[in-house]
């Protein structure tokens, strides 16, 4: 399909896929008939590149976002602007509709994410409050609570339904590296660049106590996930610690690896721990002994994260060498090697039911993975800077990430999902080639 005279930076099938829409550096929107590759319409407002465009739920408008700061709604049908949302301070680069059409939400340079009514034109909401870069978010066990650390030295917890902030914790007196709700939701533990981990009360805010033995800069701390144990890694001395939640009381040090650890994580039945580190190694450490279980290898540059799935049967890593690697848990075997990112990967997490995978890397995108083949779902953009977090809804519904461009994004990842089944339904009687048939997940 030709036509644009610049770059095309967007393109996007409508609903029932027999139309497709497009976005340029030319300043237009072209939407096109998907089977016969002509061009339909020219749609022509934007004083600058288009940057997103999306289709509404039912096909019956489009929404498009420019450099020119500005979001149009259009009718798909004849072409005209419906409306012209106002209120980013920078380049629009990314908007959607919600599932209902509703609803657009929006992501800009300006640090924010707004949410809009797609019938009024009104702003609903805009989630920011941080001042710096966000490094660690994570969903409360409920869903209901989003908890984000930032380089402002701050602890944030929202609404995760409206994007409200809820409350500021104050106390940490450099970089917050880590936050994590504990499994009922009452407590937060945090890992800071001050060398402190902090337990806070969830509701009140009120900082419960302080735990001071790391000597430089603790990278990851989070509860057991019974909440009566934290585990805790740093740079010094290369160690992991298991403290008492409740006392405060450091229970043991686990050492073993040759560099700073990066990432420590409990598996969910409580009994092992997962660790990562600059030595380029991941180790298995029982919980209760300490003792070294396993030691994974084969890595050629630091590993960043490392987590167990739900069902513990399984590890995720991700490292500075840009790739994912899915380990056997009780064997150490490598399952799979995961590549896409094109620069290294900051963060790793599985989905509730074990089945997927979502990553953070510093070339400022999120990708959702396959876990049992491997296979690259989905790619998430919008931040402007490197993903710093990642994580699932308990439900498995969203993924909620944060960046070093000081915000946190709320990602509705069911629409994956309808998006796979439509295709499937579109293309199942189609003459496909084998490479065809895995490209539109129908087998």
């Amino acid at each position: 399909m030709e036509g644009h005279t610049r770059a095309v930076k967007t393109v996007s099938f409508s609903p029932d896929g027999k139309r497709i829409v497009s976005g340029s550096g030319d300043k237009t929107i072209r939407i096109w008939d998907a089977t016969t590759g002509e061009v339909l319409d020219t749609l022509e407002g934007h004083t600058s590149y288009v940057n997103s465009v999306s289709f509404s739920p039912d096909g019956k408008r489009i929404v498009s976002g420019s450099v020119d700061e500005t979001i149009r709604i259009w009718d798909a049908t004849t072409g005209k602007v419906l409306d012209t949302l106002k209120g980013h301070t920078h380049i629009v680069n990314s908007v959607s509709f919600s599932p209902d059409g509703k609803r657009i939400v929006s992501g800009s340079w300006d640090n924010t994410i707004r949410i809009w009514d797609a019938t009024t034109g009104k702003e609903l909401e805009t989630l920011k409050g941080h001042t710096g870069y966000v490094n660690s978010v994570s969903f409360s066990s409920d869903g209901k609570r989003i908890v984000s650390g930032s380089s402002d030295k701050t602890i944030r917890i929202w609404d995760a339904t409206t994007g409200k902030e809820l409350d500021i914790l104050k106390g940490h007196t450099h970089i917050v590296n880590s936050v994590s709700f504990s499994s009922d939701g009452k407590r937060i533990v945090s890992g800071s660049w001050d060398n402190t981990i902090r337990i806070w009360d969830a509701t009140t805010g009120k900082e419960l106590d302080t735990l001071k033995v790391h000597t430089i800069v603790v990278k990851t701390a989070s509860f057991s996930p019974d909440g009566k144990r934290i585990v805790s890694c740093s740079r010094d001395n290369k160690t992991i610690r298991i403290w008492d939640a409740t006392t405060g009381k450091e229970l043991d040090t686990l050492e073993g690896h040759t560099a700073g650890v990066t990432s420590v994580s409990f598996s969910p039945d409580g009994k092992r721990i997962v660790s990562c580190s600059g030595d380029n190694t991941i180790r298995i450490w029982d919980a209760t002994t300490g003792k070294v279980l396993e030691t994974l290898e084969g890595y050629t540059d630091d590993v960043n994260s490392v987590s167990f799935s739900p069902d513990s049967k399984r590890i995720v890593s991700g490292s500075d060498d840009r790739t994912i690697r899915i380990w056997d848990a009780t064997t150490g075997k490598k399952l799979e090697t995961l590549e896409g990112h094109t620069e290294g990967v900051s963060s790793v997490s599985f989905s509730p039911d074990s089945k997927r995978i979502v990553s953070g890397s510093y070339d400022r995108t999120i990708r959702i993975w396959d876990a049992t083949t491997g296979k690259e779902l989905e790619i998430l953009e919008g931040h402007t800077e490197g993903v710093s977090s990642v994580s699932f809804s308990p439900d498995g519904k969203r993924i909620v990430s944060g960046s070093s461009d000081n915000t946190i994004r709320i990602w509705d990842f069911p629409l994956l999902q309808k998006l796979i089944d439509k295709t499937r339904e579109q293309f199942k009687d189609y003459p496909l080639t084998p490479e065809e048939r895995r490209k539109y997940y129908l087998e």
